[in-house]
């Protein structure tokens, strides 16, 4: 079994007013989790950022779904790091597949936001993946090394990154990637950092999976040499997040 030490990111994305989120942080800090065995964030909107770090057990990072490539200015309706630091998150999720094709986000921009992240002292959890028409069409390996050049040319600190493998075709449709067909592509991202960056990186980055993933599919990916955890969507609004985090234990 891999020395990375599991982790579980629970994206959730445009939902949940303040009610719903403390039943949410309620579950969470009421849940038997072992955070020796396993790292745990949760990225709520960003105008419960603050809320949630408040009452949210210390041991779970609070992640930013979002942000901008600079510290402020004329940007209406974006954030910065520094805003997201101020409201007592430590991370970042950057480049989710739905701000790269529902918002148009570009290979490049993702790469300067986490430059920018990282030169602000944020923790970032970039992702990538291929649509269904890419993954058909043979090529997986073009799109993701792509988009991971794109981002390993702005990283300085590999030591407060993690990457999230996320096929689109998996993502909040009910389809998951095979643990083989999962598993296949981040041992290829791995070779690609080792090829690219060092071995030293290859074998020390996390590398998640995102898309679909449930409380009853989660122990057999979890059980994958180069899945080191998952970034989950709609199964973190509910109670089978705790057993997607609790997958290796």
């Amino acid at each position: 079994m891999s020395q990375r030490k599991f982790f579980v990111g629970g994206n959730w994305k445009m939902n949940n007013l303040k009610k719903d989120n403390e039943k949410l942080i309620e579950l969470m800090n009421n849940a038997s989790i072992n955070y020796d065995k396993a790292e745990v964030l949760v990225a709520p909107p960003a105008l419960y950022i603050d809320f949630v770090r408040q009452r949210l057990n210390p041991n779970v990072h609070v992640a930013a779904q979002n942000c901008y490539k600079l510290e402020k200015g004329a940007f209406t309706g974006d954030i910065s790091p520094a805003m997201i630091k101020d409201c007592g998150a430590d991370y970042v999720i950057l480049g989710h597949s739905e701000r790269r094709n529902v918002f148009g986000e570009s290979d490049e921009l993702i790469g300067q936001k986490v430059k920018h992240a990282l030169d602000a002292g944020l923790n970032v959890l970039p992702c990538i993946g291929e649509k269904l028409e890419e993954r058909e069409a043979g090529k997986t390996e073009e799109v993701v090394f792509r988009q991971m050049k794109h981002i390993a040319d702005n990283i300085s600190d590999w030591s407060r990154v993690v990457i999230a493998y996320e096929p689109v075709w998996a993502i909040g449709t009910g389809k998951t990637a095979t643990p083989q067909q999962a598993q296949e592509v981040h041992a290829q991202l791995r070779q690609w950092l080792a090829t690219n960056v060092n071995q030293q990186v290859a074998d020390s980055t996390r590398i998640l999976y995102g898309g679909s993933v449930t409380g009853a599919t989660a122990k057999e990916l979890a059980s994958q040499p180069d899945i080191d955890g998952f970034l989950v969507g709609g199964a973190s609004l509910k109670p089978e997040i705790i057993d997607i985090i609790n997958a290796r234990n």
